[in-house]
């Protein structure tokens, strides 16, 4: 199974039509990659199914990097129970 980052980057890479290698931890969603905020919500949509859980939709579009949403995701898969890979 690929980890957190792997999975983040993979999902962004589809829903914002990127190649996976121009995705890094420190690009912002909608500065650097282009983001328009019904992509960003598709993007909340895809890592809850992705990865199982339930995320504050609010909370969630207000992480700006990709490296924040592998945080962020990480810290709710923790609360919420659901085992990921390191």
């Amino acid at each position: 199974m690929a980890t957190v980052e792997e999975r983040v980057k993979a999902i962004t890479a589809r829903v914002l039509g990127l190649e996976l290698d121009e995705i890094k931890s420190e690009h912002s969603f909608t500065q650097d990659l282009g983001a328009e905020s019904v992509q960003s919500i598709e993007l909340v949509a895809m890592f809850e199914e992705e990865f199982g859980i339930e995320m504050d939709e609010d909370a969630a579009l207000a992480v700006e990097t990709v490296g924040g949403a592998v945080e962020f995701i990480t810290q709710v898969c923790r609360q919420q129970g659901v085992e990921l890979e390191e």
